[in-house]
């Protein structure tokens, strides 16, 4: 089953318990915001982040970005009420740490049913432990179930990085296999899939590079720590013209009347198929889409 695309090419972290932050949200030309309960937010500010977020959303019912809570795993002592708070400020998803196993996302799903959420309020599942890597393929199955609510991996590469003890450096070598079994996986449900964040966010270039070869990869966007980082990575996974222009010329080929049926044609020097138009359609939904969005 397909799901409309939504372009989530920049995803900003943004700590809920920042007033400053907060206020910036709306001058911002990102994707998606996750509005962070979790890691951001020291324990003795849990609750206090609570109250602001509730107050925001509030304040602002509506945002061109898509919203996102992430909020403390159901197991901590912040869980639970962090599961309410999120609830009630009715964002587009819900995002949940540390996921290992499909019952921490139909845990939370049956929650939201059983307090008549919205079937708006999607779940998206971060994958950043050993465990949860090796599940990623269940947990990901859920995406093929529409109660299960679950639209979208975030990959924790720093948890990742702090449980395993693998150096975390530019390249990502060590790490490459493990990010393509978590994609893999993510495909396979039909969920998007968003990269870990970029530490050093003074490091443009370095940020780019790391983008580009993400959407190579075949990511839907990378997770943000700095409003500096949302441009570079708009542009980098946006498709660039020459594929946009390959993709119409694809499309305009197969719409002749004499390539009606066909299951291959000849293009540019180039065996084409069906498959490569579907691609091409594919793409140039996508593209349309982030047009209208700009």
């Amino acid at each position: 089953m397909s799901k409309p695309f939504r372009p989530r090419r920049s995803v900003l972290y943004v700590p809920a318990s920042n007033p400053k932050a907060l206020a910036k949200v709306a001058s911002l030309n990102a994707d998606a915001i996750i509005f962070d309960l979790e890691d951001a937010v020291a324990p003795e500010a849990k609750e206090d982040a609570r109250e602001a977020l509730r107050a925001y959303f509030a304040a602002n019912p509506a945002g061109k970005a898509e919203r996102i809570i992430r909020i403390n795993h159901l197991t901590s002592e912040w869980g639970g009420e962090d599961l309410l708070a999120a609830r009630a400020c009715k964002p587009n998803a819900i995002l949940l740490p540390k996921v290992e196993n499909l019952q921490d996302v139909t845990g939370v799903a049956e929650v939201l049913e059983e307090t008549d959420a919205s079937e708006n309020v999607r779940l998206w599942a971060m994958i950043e432990t050993a465990r949860g890597i090796i599940n990623a393929d269940e947990i990901a199955e859920l995406g093929l179930r529409s109660t299960s609510r679950l639209d979208c991996f975030v990959v924790g590469t720093n948890d990742i990085a702090k449980e395993t003890g693998t150096v975390l450096e530019k390249g990502r070598h060590f790490f490459t296999p493990w990010l393509m079994q978590i994609l893999l996986c993510a495909k396979a449900g039909h969920l998007d899939i968003i990269d870990g964040v970029y530490n050093d966010f003074n490091d443009m270039s370095g940020f780019e590079s790391e983008c580009g070869e993400s959407f190579k990869m075949g990511f839907d966007g990378k997770s943000l720590i700095h409003p500096s980082q949302i441009e570079p990575a708009n542009k980098a996974f946006t498709p660039v013209s020459e594929a946009v222009t390959d993709a119409r010329s694809i499309v305009q080929a197969f719409d002749l009347a004499e390539n009606a049926g066909k299951g291959a044609i000849s293009l540019n020097g180039r065996m084409v198929e069906r498959m490569h138009l579907e691609t091409a359609q594919k793409l140039l939904a996508r593209i349309e889409t982030i047009n209208h969005s700009n």
